[in-house]
């Protein structure tokens, strides 16, 4: 048994769940006069290691979140039960019902609304999925979403709660655990896997729920697809977008919450997107990857039309450069030598232009990440001639797909070019620059790198 006022300061109100080693209690905490929410975890009766890890992480996990929609860290000690010592974890008491109490008690969404919560949800990923380490929620469901203070045209506040089963990860690929429930969990959770991209899988079954009045795991699948279509009436636009998230292949579902906001916002623009979940047919890229190892090699990409003005330019420059260089020659005598100096520097800028056509024409771009070191590496005639000194594996903090410095503004009918960038602490590795890489295949080795990093992707195109 319990008693009734934990460490003489908060007292038990009701109990709001159990289950096996595990109890949630409302409870009034007497110094603030607050109710709050108290785990409690008590050993006996079949409580597993496991069980015992995820309560820690959660209490850890929260300790290092702060964001309004998601529920304060408060408090955790140790308790004493008559199995022994147990654990509390206290956390600030959100007053709404959740998203599967509303549709219980007769409530409705509109596709409106739909989108709004959509939004909301996808808001709190993007901040979970963007700290280091990543925090990655692991059971996003109808349960573990609250709305309250429904007014006009607003669907009301969201929240997003209960992290029982949250992954806080650093690079490591952990031990193969099993977490979430059934029916809002991607296929890769079975295998004891989970990515930012597996939270969305859960939003997007949640919306399908509150959208046909029914539980995922009841409707029909059609290769391992959730098969919604026809009990749900919504756009075609929302539909597409919704199937897009519940994706069951990792390979071609939306890579990340900005990823996927942007694509509910922008429906013309994401089906092109669309294309970029698998490798682009006719692309040269070679991708390799294990669970130890990813590599990237970029085919040099050869002749192009945009390369004509280069060459006119560098042809017409260096011609130019020589006529005045072998006249300043010819005068060194009288005062040349300074004309002779002048056009040597400038001839600098010439052999830089050819250099620079050469590596646009010739150059191959490596990319290797292991379990220990990120590694950059350019090769023109066989030889490596640049290359970014490697960085810690552990040092890697963000993944982008940026706009290239100095295009930040459209000019004319000038096609921005953007590129990825990864970041281990203050270095920059860069790959895909110049438009050597198409935006669609960009696309693609962006999913990819977000996927095996296990990194949110940010988007500043």
């Amino acid at each position: 048994m319990l008693d009734r006022i934990l460490k003489g300061r908060y007292e038990i109100q009701k109990q709001l769940g159990k289950r096996v080693g595990q109890q949630t209690v409302l409870a009034l905490d007497r110094q603030t006069q607050n109710r709050v929410v108290i785990k409690l975890l008590t050993f006996g009766g079949g409580l597993t290691w496991e069980t015992f890890k995820l309560f820690e992480r959660e209490a850890q996990t929260l300790k290092h979140l702060e964001h309004s929609a998601i529920p304060r860290y408060l408090d955790y000690f140790e308790i004493e039960t008559k199995f022994g010592k147990g654990f509390a974890l206290v956390q600030s008491y959100i007053d709404a019902p959740s998203l599967e109490e509303h549709t219980q008690v007769g409530r409705t969404f509109s596709e409106t609304e739909l989108k709004q919560i959509a939004k909301a949800v996808l808001a709190i990923c993007n901040y979970l999925h963007t700290r280091h380490p990543i925090v990655i929620h692991r059971d996003i469901k109808p349960g573990n979403i609250l709305l309250k203070d429904r007014s006009g045209n607003s669907v009301g506040r969201v929240y997003l709660v209960d992290f029982g089963s949250v992954r806080a990860t650093a690079f490591d690929r952990g031990t193969m655990t099993v977490v979430g429930t059934y029916g809002y969990m991607p296929p890769e959770q079975f295998g004891g896997r989970a990515v930012p991209a597996s939270d969305l899988y859960g939003l997007g079954a949640t919306l399908i729920y509150l959208a046909s009045g029914r539980h995922p795991a009841d409707l029909p699948q059609a290769d391992l697809r959730i098969d919604f279509e026809s009990h749900v009436n919504l756009s075609p636009s929302f539909i597409d977008w919704l199937k897009w998230m519940t994706e069951p292949s990792l390979d071609r579902r939306l890579p990340s919450a900005s990823r996927a906001l942007k694509a509910l916002e922008n429906p013309t623009q994401a089906q092109s997107t669309a294309l970029a979940l698998s490798q682009p047919a006719g692309s040269k890229i070679q991708l390799t990857k294990s669970r130890e190892a990813l590599e990237i090699m970029i085919p040099p990409k050869g002749w192009c039309l945009e390369l004509i003005p280069l060459i006119g330019f560098a042809i017409l420059w260096n011609g130019f450069l020589v006529m005045w260089y072998s006249v300043a020659i010819s005068t060194w005598s009288s005062g040349g030598w300074f004309a002779a100096f002048f056009a040597l520097g400038h001839l600098g800028v010439g052999f830089w232009l050819i250099f620079y056509i050469l590596s646009i024409l010739f150059r191959e771009t490596y990319l290797s990440v292991d379990l220990n070191k990120i590694s950059l590496k350019h090769k023109l005639f066989n030889i490596f001639y640049r290359q970014v000194s490697p960085a810690p594996r552990q040092q890697i903090v963000k993944l982008e797909i940026k706009l290239e410095k100095g295009s930040l503004q459209r000019k004319g009918n000038t096609q921005l070019k953007p590129q990825i960038n990864i970041w281990a602490g203050t270095k920059k590795f860069a790959i895909g620059g110049g438009g050597v890489v198409s935006e669609i295949e960009l696309e693609w080795l962006a999913r990819e790198l977000s996927d095996w990093l296990e990194l949110s992707l940010h988007d500043y195109r």
